[in-house]
């Protein structure tokens, strides 16, 4: 074990470097495999390549906290350009460059921004000719391409930059100074932008060791987007203690398991949901005797993990169930969940690398079928919650204490509070109510929306979360949904949607599912059939059924045959009644089938691969109309 590096006293992020620099000096810190050339980066040369972009900017005109847009997306020079932004003094504002054109020309413009480093020309010329109107006057590419001198903005590429001689001159920064703006969503109105300061950002690098304590050369495979504050944290986290991280992509990911054999990933419930079904699309290919003995073994150690669990004070739903009995029942199963390891789980961790010390999982909740998978494959997911508004980490759960179903426990220096969302009175323990947060990682406020901020943050410094939970006797934090994602039925009955859909999806032949019933005296859902196992399973009835290509084409088409049709609420209504906190208005009475999965392409979905609720209502409007019509 290497001792680990102290930043109790840092007063700004750059400052990390050139630390890392001297102690982890030859370790690779980043590796992008993909780029053309492939592109290796150690400590020293990071530092290096961070302080020579950093002169460039200065010598070009860019003063101490001028804003500085930083469109682009992950690769090694992204974040070089991140923190020699942040070296020279000013303010990055970030966001993907895959982001919709009038979005981005709004967040040049509301931002202030003055100088521009972009991922490429074509993404320059997407911002052309309004870009032009902005007073913008430096302009970065982040690629080797080359642009005519007769522009009315001073353009240069990063290698044109990177030559520059100047010398970089230090600036004097504190934990109070302004390190980026990252612009929510925009889902539900114009993007707001959120004011992270060295201070916010620090206090993840200090305080994320509560979760892990990654060693130096230890492999991240970073995947989410780099400018997204979940994954930010998480990469200087990792590149200050000494870590290797490597790029990949969805394309590349279940490659690059195997071929680097990662440490440690950080992700959403998505990825892990899909690692899951190609692990269960293998299942399905196998002769029906090795099923049989796959699913014997599963639902073995599926009674095994949830003994061991009441037995060690570590499950929300059994509670109340007698531990001596549950330790009883772990000891009479652990010889088959041995048995099953040797057999069957072991291989599955070595299709993942075999190196895997902890998944970490956040920007959404986990369906219990997920954290039940990999604790039987003893793979340790580990949870974390909170905003970007909250820079972002605000709870999880430890290695030494994981709570499935929760949130975790609040990290250091953070406080949690649930209050009466009408009242703001501080509720008991244990009741259901509004999540407010208080801590050193909460934002500045919203960038020149002093309202805004204000509604966000009260004058005692609390941050209103939006989400709804409760605190369990030991301070986990568990949640139960969004308070503005709430569907409140005709007979008045409050549905928090996600446990529900997280419970469905468990289903082999759904996808993707959203819930749907605002105002109706049933929910509704819309769902994205598992198109695989569903052909696979007619052919298992002899059922000659020909599906479905466009929307266009579902509704009369065999998707609705009578046999599909009960099929699926057999699916849903097994699903929603087998999950903790089942109530009768859980129930889903109506459901379409949608063709087109939710998807970053096609708008329906953030680039943390969450649904874009508001989106996919108003794109599904008519089919959501004619479901509640019948």
């Amino acid at each position: 074990m290497s001792q680990k590096p102290d930043y109790s006293s840092t007063h700004s992020l750059p400052e990390i470097w050139k630390i890392t620099a001297e102690k982890y000096t030859n370790i690779l810190a980043l590796h992008d495999p993909h780029s053309k050339p492939e592109v290796k980066i150690t400590y020293s040369e990071l530092y290096q390549k961070i302080q020579q972009f950093a002169a460039g900017l200065q010598t070009l005109g860019v003063k101490p906290t001028a804003k500085v847009a930083l469109i682009a997306d992950n690769s090694p020079r992204w974040f070089i350009a991140d923190q020699g932004i942040m070296t020279a003094g000013a303010t990055d504002v970030v966001r993907s460059s895959q982001a919709e054109r009038e979005e981005l020309l709004y967040i040049l413009q509301d931002s202030d921004s003055t100088s521009l480093v972009i991922e490429d020309l074509k993404t320059l010329n997407k911002l052309r000719p309004q870009l032009n109107q902005l007073p913008i006057n430096l302009i970065i590419l982040l690629s080797d391409e080359t642009v005519a001198t007769d522009q009315p903005q001073k353009i240069l590429n990063f290698n044109q930059l990177m030559a520059i001689e100047g010398e970089l001159q230090p600036v004097q920064q504190n934990q109070e100074t302004l390190a980026t703006l990252i612009y929510t969503s925009g889902t539900t109105g114009k993007p707001k932008g959120v004011m992270l300061s060295h201070g916010n950002l620090l206090h993840q690098v200090r305080n994320l060791t509560t979760i892990i304590q990654p060693e130096p050369g230890d492999r991240f495979l970073s995947i989410l987007p780099s400018w997204h504050s979940y994954e930010r944290s998480a990469e200087y986290f990792a590149l200050s203690f000494g870590c290797t991280q490597i790029y990949t992509s969805i394309r590349h990911f279940k490659n690059d398991l195997k071929t680097f054999k990662p440490h440690y990933m950080v992700a959403v419930p998505r990825l892990w949901e899909s690692i899951y079904e190609g692990v269960q699309k293998q299942f399905r290919e196998q002769p029906a005797n090795k099923q049989k003995l796959v699913n014997f073994f599963l639902a073995q150690s599926e009674k095994y993990i949830i003994a061991n669990r009441i037995a060690n004070d570590l499950n929300l739903d059994h509670a109340k169930q007698g531990k001596l009995a549950a330790k009883i029942k772990a000891a009479a199963l652990s010889p088959l969940h041995t048995l099953g390891d040797k057999i069957v789980y072991k291989k599955i961790r070595e299709a993942v690398g075999g190196n895997i010390k902890a998944l970490i999982s956040g920007g959404g909740s986990l369906a219990m079928h997920l954290e039940n998978f990999y604790e039987i494959i003893n793979i340790p997911i580990l949870v974390g919650y909170g905003l970007t508004e909250t820079s972002p980490v605000v709870t999880a759960r430890l290695p030494q204490h994981n709570l499935r179903g929760s949130a975790g426990k609040p990290l250091r220096e953070t406080e949690v509070k649930i209050v009466d969302p009408e009242t703001r009175q501080t509720l008991p323990q244990g009741e259901k109510g509004l999540v407010l947060l208080r801590g050193k990682q909460i934002m500045q406020g919203y960038y020149k929306k002093p309202e805004a901020t204000a509604k966000a943050i009260d004058t005692e410094g609390w941050f209103d979360s939006g989400d709804l939970g409760l605190l369990t006797p030991q301070n986990d934090l568990v949640l139960t949904g969004r308070a503005k994602d709430t569907i409140v039925l005709s007979n008045g009955e409050n549905i928090e949607p996600q446990p529900i859909e997280d419970a469905c999806v468990r289903s082999p032949y759904i996808d993707q599912i959203m819930l749907v019933g605002q105002d109706m005296r049933s929910l509704g859902a819309l769902i994205v059939p598992n198109f695989e196992a569903l052909e696979k399973w007619a052919t298992e009835q002899q059922l000659n059924l020909k599906f479905p290509q466009t929307q266009k084409e579902a509704e009369n088409s065999d998707l609705y045959n009578k046999k599909i049709l009960d099929l699926f609420k057999q699916e849903l209504n097994r699903e929603v009644k087998n999950r903790p906190g089942y109530r009768p208005d859980d129930t889903i009475g109506q459901f379409k089938f949608i063709i087109e999965p939710f998807s970053q392409e096609n708008g329906m979905m953030t680039q943390t691969l969450k649904i874009k609720r508001p989106v996919v209502s108003q794109h599904y409007g008519d089919i959501i109309d004619g479901m509640f019509a019948k």
